[in-house]
Parts: structure tokens; sequence; C-alpha cells
């Protein structure tokens, strides 16, 4: 499934970029006025390979839940059943993302890819299950490289889902205690970052653990031998990397990356965790970064970190650092307004408007 995915994608249409542009230049606004939501506009139009590009509604969110071995390396006080009790939570409709998901009018489907415990059915929970959390990054490979296919292949498969059910915008949620560990060590492997620049406090962490997580990652990396750039740039060495010091939540973020990119529907990426299995995305091919847009810029160092190796910028920078999908959500809207512009705004002709003089 995973390389059936990854023939069916194709690098954005230049022809659709240039005729997008010229459009955007002949709507009734002085040319560029609309800054960045112009860019977004055309490079969906590339994506999609039409302009205008199709509106990127309805959306749907997608939350991929799964544990972390290296919790018990003492990264975060924040015990790991939260990871199920949020989960829960999600269902309920009682989170955050719930919240701003209601206010986008975004269904939010909960995925179960690796969480450390049987969890019981619901409507809105969708059961891939890998494994019952990865190993500790920090003394071995978190996971096989099978696991991490097979995560990547439950991503995969949710996405042809969602866009079989009829949506037009994928977006990324996670969850998952200790997953910004995992991220920073993602990171630090495929920007070549040193593992200090791109760990952040997550939920919250005071000094002293902030320091010890600062040197698990670092351990990581050097007990998966993955320290020095020894990173090679085949697609087994990405693989071997998520593998070795992701999480399931990655991977399987990764495939749905993937499935959006060959379904051709945009993916508009939330926070540090999808900005880390994004870098694992380009790894394997690059041409599906431009069916992703940057939904927003986490707080979190490795974010910044991984979209500038990403080359994306982010709509919205409120300084969020909670996941779930929450940045992502709040930038849909902007997302659906750029393109809208394309699909409803008058040019100069058919308004009879007279343009500046060149």
């Amino acid at each position: 499934m995973l390389a059936e995915t990854l023939a069916a994608i194709r690098a954005a249409d230049p022809v659709a970029i240039a005729e997008a542009r010229a459009f955007q230049d002949r709507l009734t606004k002085p040319r560029g006025s609309l800054g960045v939501l112009e860019d977004v506009a055309v490079r969906l139009a590339g994506a999609a390979g039409v302009c205008p590009p199709p509106l990127p509604t309805p959306a749907a969110l997608a939350i991929f839940a799964a544990d972390h071995g290296v919790h018990a390396a003492g990264v975060t006080p924040w015990p790991q059943e939260v990871t199920v009790q949020m989960v829960a939570n999600f269902l309920a409709g009682g989170a955050v993302a719930n919240a701003f998901a209601a206010q986008a009018g975004v269904p939010v489907t909960v995925v179960d890819v690796g969480v450390a415990a049987d969890l019981p059915d619901a409507p809105a929970l969708v059961k891939r299950k890998v494994g019952y959390g990865t190993a500790d990054l920090s003394r071995g490979p978190a996971m096989t490289v099978d696991q991490a296919v097979r995560a990547m292949e439950a991503g995969i498969t949710v996405a042809r889902d969602l866009v079989a059910g009829g949506a037009r915008c994928l977006i990324t949620g996670d969850m998952g205690i200790a997953n910004t560990t995992a991220s920073a060590a993602l990171i630090s492997v495929f920007t070549g970052a040193d593992p200090a620049e791109v760990t952040g406090r997550g939920t919250g962490i005071d000094d002293e653990t902030y320091e010890r997580k600062v040197g698990i990652v670092r351990e990581a990396l050097r007990v998966n031998g993955l320290d020095g750039g020894t990173l090679g740039s085949s697609a087994s060495e990405a693989l071997r990397a998520l593998a070795a010091v992701g999480g399931f939540e990655h991977a399987a973020l990764a495939g749905f990356i993937l499935g959006g990119a060959a379904a051709r529907v945009p993916v508009l990426l939330d926070g540090v965790i999808a900005g880390a299995a994004a870098l694992v995305v380009a790894a394997l091919d690059p041409s599906a970064l431009d069916h992703c847009v940057a939904g927003h810029r986490s707080a979190e160092p490795g974010h910044a970190a991984a979209l500038a190796r990403l080359g994306l910028r982010p709509l919205v920078d409120l300084e969020l650092r909670l996941g779930e999908g929450t940045g992502a959500l709040l930038a849909h809207p902007v997302l659906c307004a750029a393109v809208r512009v394309m699909h409803e705004v008058a040019t100069f002709d058919s308004a009879g408007v007279t343009e500046k003089p060149v």
C-alpha cells in the first residue's frame, strides 16, 4: 500500500500555478494585496492541477493517538494514562479540538494506532492499533521498520476513507503523552539540528525535566546510530530513522499526509508532531509537500526548524502548543477564504473596473 501510494503522488502542476498567478493579478484588487493568501491559493491550484482550485471543504480532522515507551525515562510529569483518558474526552466532545472543530464545522475522527490500552468501541473511533505503545527510544528502536510501515499504511487507509466519504481537505491531529520527545528526535535527525535547539517544554515541564529530556533525545540518537549526521538520503534510511525514534502516531500521520497527496486533496498540517511527520514524508517523496499547507507555527522550537526545512509558511502564529489539530483547525477558515477569492471575486474586465496603468 505504501509503494502504491507513493507511486500515485504527483508534483504541483506548473501550468496550473502559472494560470492561478495570472488569474490572481486580474482580480479586482491591487496585485499582491492579499499577501500570503494569494500564494496559498496558487499553491492549492498547483496541487489540484486546476485553476481555480476546488474549495477545501468539507474538511475532516483525524486525531492519531498512541503511547510512547520513552515516557518511562521521565520526560514529562503527566502520567501515561492521560492518553487513553484524552481519547475518551475527544470521543465525548470535551476537548479543545472538539470546540475548535465545531466552530469550523469539521467532523472529528479519533484513530487508535498505538494506545497502551484496549479501547471500547465508539462511533467516531477507528481502531488501527499497531502495538500497545512504542518501546523506549532511548534504549533502542522505538518500533521495527515493519511496525512503522504498518502504522503509515493505517494513516493512508484513514486518509482514503475520509476522502471517499467526501472530505476535500484533511487536517492532522495527534495525541500521545511524551510525543514531543519523539518529535524532537525526529526533527534533529532530519534537519541536522542539535537536540537542544529543537527540544521544547511540551506540556510545560520544569528546568530539571527539560534538561533530562534533551539528554534523552541525545541518547536516543546515539544508541540508534543517528547522531553525527549519519542519516542517508534513501527511503530505507528515512524509514529506519522513523522506526528508531518516532512514534506510531508520527508514522500514521506520515501515511495520512501521503494518502492526501495521492488523492490530490490538500493536507492542513498542525504543529510540531505533524511537522516531524512531514519531514519523513519529504524524505520519501518531496513532491508530496506540494499538497501540504502549514496551519500554524507551534511554540515548540522544533516546529520552526521543521517548517524551515520543509519550506512551509504557517498561516497563523498564536503561540499554541496543545496539538490535537487545534492550530490547523483555526487556520482552516483562512485556507477556505484564500480559495474562495478565486471563485467569487470579479476580474477587472467582468466588473468593468479600470486597472492601474502598468
